[in-house]
Formats: C-alpha cells, sequence, structure tokens
C-alpha cells in the first residue's frame, strides 16, 4: 500500500521520544486549552467514546507493562474532550455488539459526543464463529449499527482502521497483517461520509521508519513474552498520538482540543490500576 506524505510525516510525529522524568500522572492534565462555553453557560465537555479490542482497551496491574493506546490518549486531549475508554480484550465488531457493549455506550453517548470505532483484529478469527465478521458484508454491517447508533443520539460516528502488529518481511519491511479489513472500512466511512483515521496506514509507515529492532521497544516484549500485536507504554503513546493527530487533521477535535502533539511524554504518566 503506498503512503501519503502527510501519513509518512505523521508516523515520524509519533515516533517523538519519550523522557524518563518522574512526573505524576495528575501533572499530565495541567495545560488545557479552555473549553469551549455550552448554550447554558460554564464549560461544555465532550465525551469520546472508544469502542475497540486489546489494542486500545484499559489494562491492569497484572497486565503491565501491557499498554493500551486508549490509556495514552488523554495526554493529546484538553479538558474539552474526556475519554470513555470501553475497548475490551478480544472482541471483534460483532462480538462487541452481541455482549451488549455497543447498547452500553449508546445509553450514555450523548449529542455533541464522539464515538470512535476501531475493530478488525478479532473479526478475521474465521475459526470463531462468535467474532468473525467477512469484511466486504458483515464487518460492514456491523460498524453501520455503531454509525446508525451514534448518529440517531445526536453524536458523531468516527472510523479507525486497525492499529498494526509489529511484523517485517526477509527485507526488512513492514507489512499489513489485517487483509481486506482496512480496505473495508475506508470504503464504508466513505459511502457513510464517516470521518476516518486511518491509524493502519500510519502505524504501519511509523513500524517502517523504526525498524526491525527499534519497533521491539514500543511492543509488548519483555523477558518472557514476545508479543507483536499489544504495546507498552512507549507504543501506546505513539499509537495515541498517531490518533490525536488525526483526529484533528480530519477536523473531529479542533486546535483547542488537542494538546502536546509533538511533545516528548514521560512514560511514568502510563499508570495500571
Amino acid at each position: 500500500m503506498s503512503l501519503t506524505r502527510r501519513q509518512i510525516t505523521t508516523a515520524a510525529l509519533a515516533a517523538v521520544p519519550l523522557v524518563a522524568a518522574a512526573t505524576t500522572p495528575a501533572a499530565a492534565a495541567a495545560p488545557a486549552a479552555a473549553s469551549p462555553s455550552s448554550p447554558h453557560g460554564g464549560r461544555r465537555v465532550r465525551t469520546l467514546y472508544i469502542a475497540g479490542d486489546s489494542t486500545a482497551d484499559q489494562k491492569y496491574a497484572d497486565a503491565a507493562p501491557e499498554t493500551g493506546w486508549g490509556m495514552a490518549l488523554p495526554f493529546f486531549l484538553s479538558k474539552s474532550v474526556s475519554v470513555a475508554n470501553h475497548a475490551l480484550n478480544g472482541r471483534s465488531s460483532k462480538s462487541f455488539i452481541d455482549e451488549g457493549r455497543l447498547d452500553v455506550i449508546l445509553e450514555a453517548i450523548r449529542p455533541g459526543d464522539l464515538l470512535l470505532i476501531q475493530f478488525g483484529h478479532n473479526d478475521s478469527k474465521s475459526a470463531d464463529p462468535t467474532r468473525y465478521t467477512e469484511p466486504w458484508t458483515t464487518y460492514q454491517d456491523h460498524l453501520r449499527q455503531y454509525i446508525d447508533g451514534a448518529r440517531a443520539r445526536g453524536a458523531r460516528p468516527v472510523l479507525a482502521t486497525s492499529v498494526e502488529r509489529r511484523k517485517f518481511d526477509a527485507d526488512g519491511n513492514a507489512v499489513g497483517t489485517h487483509g481486506d479489513y482496512p480496505a473495508s472500512m475506508r470504503a464504508l466511512a466513505a459511502a457513510e461520509e464517516v470521518a476516518l483515521l486511518d491509524i493502519q496506514a500510519l502505524s504501519i509507515a511509523l513500524w517502517q521508519k523504526l525498524g526491525v529492532e527499534e519497533t521491539k521497544k514500543y511492543f509488548n516484549w519483555t523477558a518472557t513474552e514476545q508479543d507483536n500485536t499489544h504495546f507498552n507504554p512507549p507504543g501506546a503513546i505513539a499509537v495515541a498520538r498517531l490518533v490525536a493527530i488525526e483526529l484533528l487533521h480530519r477536523r473531529v477535535l479542533a486546535h483547542g482540543d488537542v494538546r502536546r502533539l509533538g511533545d516528548e511524554i514521560p512514560e511514568s504518566w502510563i499508570t495500571w490500576p
């Protein structure tokens, strides 16, 4: 897949190094832009809901240092946007709905809120009928349920192609692992006129820039595990930065809604409850 110059530039920005300063997580929220005023006075805070899989979800102490990019996204958003991370390990666009998890979001979401939808990692598991969707039919059918549900409640749906795994060919080129699912989502976004964050394209460009060895520092590689799907804190922060940059580029968020897009982020800001 060919990449645009902007995608390559964005990937380079996402590789901003982390700093090791012992900054507290509370400090991450300090310099925020002013929130827009509501028609009724005061500050209006929108909520960005994340519906997705294990690459985005909230990890807990027993999983550390594994880190979902949704855990790092608030570092790049001002106080005008809060994050409600409903992503969960192992879910597909189908199983998330079948388990009632989309219903939970739709009961809470309000006009002006955002629903960010990232599925694909588990939709391809054809051996599991509870999760499998076919990219050009049932995958799109399920994604439309998220789109229609958000719109019916006055919220804005946003599609995000699946972040890429760490995989390289014999020549050291980063290669895709998601088959037709990203292309299917791109086509659906165009047909439904939904904002698209092409995180698959941006992440593969980032892995290509970093290379075979350097990417190990972004994934959950430990003394006992070599995980090429899930992230450690540097990887989660890098992907969250991609998401925030694309939210701005696609005019889903305004400049006052984002922050620190080019700043170093201390790894110590990541915490596992």
